[in-house]
């Protein structure tokens, strides 16, 4: 592409922003589609009243140089450094999450621990004995922790985030979730305080003061000088000749608006570009996106005249008696996430569109969330100031047994177009996390723009207003 070209971005979320803001560093005309009312997609920081809060914590951790470097650049001063302090509600007990020993002890008690132990220790000679193809989540969790701790913990909050069983969900989801984890690791963290430096047990991460929502603002102001971002703006049909993505045709306000280009990016749904395409694809293409789903989500938080109300990160409920997941409160994050004096909690209720969460009228869930939350000892009634509900559909790709063989039917199948690159989570059906997800926005516009890699921190951090 030659300085000057017309880039279309489908999806306003992480991917497509990053990919936006270096094709506009890179000289492109950019403009940016977002279905949603605002930037960001599951990472953004909704404001009311003075509260601040986002669809589940965002932590921002990551191994790869650039793209830190990246974030650093885009940010500045706005970051902070946050400790991590997490929890799981198990049986009644607190139980604290990474490992440590004494809480385990006596949140699990003796015969508890010492099951566990042996269950992984005969996970292991059994795997050693008769090596065999771990598919299914339950196959991973049952080879890495042994079956006690899968009983225990893994089955219940895993088919509580999914809706689905753990002999259906990909054991290459829990691979790459918790890489390189085992309870081996666990407990040599715990015990000897070395070993590998995993993602998911880090005890500081990095946080926008904020909440996690000036990621993205910070990169609309980068693309907004000479490019344009559009929300409310849902792409209805792609079109196509075959070889190039022509033009795209999105429902904006009450019409429909024409968008022609010359490149393409999109990290909206993977399944919801197939379907647009316009000829349709293949029927053999069309047939497995049918077969990959999204998981939907429910975000209610509840606002209260208290200055502090948890002391933790996250606090995860596998027990299905409870109708959220996980809890955040976003001023153990930062402290300008609610007025002074005040506080919230943010409740993540894991559903599918239609099913009997998702139907809830927002009064509700919010009361049913206050009923728990009180019962838990969290809040007081008389506390509570307000509530707010937010649907965020097509939050997590669903990852099923056979989803990497349909979504690749579908990658294979979009690679004919020569103008057009996939990025993100949702938009290459993979579990990323924000900086891998802002990494493969910043090489899908690498593609695009056909440098080499040694360019990309370049095109990264290049000048932000």
């Amino acid at each position: 592409m030659k300085p000057g070209t017309d880039c279309l971005v489908l999806g306003g979320g992480l991917a497509g922003l990053a990919g936006a803001h270096a094709l506009t560093q890179a000289g492109r005309r950019v403009r940016v589609l977002e279905g949603g009312d605002a930037v960001g997609g599951l990472a953004r920081t909704v404001v009311r009243d003075g509260f601040r809060f986002d669809l589940g914590g965002h932590r921002f951790f990551t191994h790869d140089a650039q793209v830190e470097r990246f974030v650093r650049e885009l940010l500045g001063d706005e970051l902070v450094t946050v400790p991590r302090a997490s929890r799981i509600y198990l049986r009644g007990k607190w139980i604290e999450y990474p490992l440590r020993p004494l809480s385990a002890l006596f949140g699990l008690g003796l015969r508890t621990s010492a099951a566990i132990l042996l269950g992984y220790a005969a996970a292991r000679v059994a795997r050693h004995m008769r090596p065999a193809p771990l598919v299914s989540l339950e196959d991973w969790v049952v080879a890495q922790f042994g079956r006690p701790l899968f009983e225990l913990y893994f089955r219940d909050y895993s088919e509580k985030v999914w809706g689905i069983g753990c002999r259906d969900i990909s054991a290459e989801w829990m691979a790459q979730r918790v890489q390189g984890l085992s309870l081996g690791a666990a407990i040599q963290r715990a015990f000897l305080k070395r070993g590998p430096a995993l993602p998911t047990l880090v005890d500081r991460f990095l946080y926008p003061r904020l909440g996690i929502g000036r990621i993205a603002e910070r990169l609309r102001q980068s693309i907004e000088p000479s490019g344009e971002v559009l929300t409310d703006t849902r792409v209805a049909r792609v079109h196509h000749n075959g070889r190039r993505i022509e033009g795209v045709s999105a429902h904006h306000g009450d019409g429909t608006r024409e968008f022609a280009a010359d490149a393409f990016l999109s990290s909206i749904p993977l399944t919801q570009l197939v379907h647009a395409l316009h000829p349709h694809a293949p029927a053999e293409v069309r047939a497995a996106a049918a077969q990959l789903r999204y998981r939907d989500l429910v975000i209610v938080t509840v606002m209260f005249d208290r200055a502090r109300a948890t002391d933790q990160s996250w606090i995860y409920f596998p027990g299905k008696d409870i109708p959220f997941g996980r809890l955040h409160e976003p001023t153990n994050w930062s402290a300008a996430m609610a007025p002074p004096g005040r506080t919230l909690l943010v409740t993540e209720h894991f559903c599918f569109r239609g099913d009997a969460t998702w139907n809830a009228t927002d009064a509700e869930l919010i009361e049913t969330t206050v009923q728990h939350l009180e019962q838990l000892g969290f809040i007081r009634r008389p506390e509570v100031r307000d509530g707010m509900v937010v649907r965020i559909p097509a939050a997590y790709p669903l990852f099923e047994v056979g989803y990497q063989e349909r979504s690749r039917v579908l990658c294979d199948y979009l690679e004919r177009f020569e103008n057009l690159q996939v990025a993100g989570r949702g938009g290459r059906f993979r579990y990323y996390n924000m900086d891998q997800a802002i990494a493969s926005g910043l090489a899908a516009a690498e593609a695009l723009l056909g440098r080499d890699m040694e360019t990309r921190a370049a095109v990264a951090v290049g000048s932000v207003p």
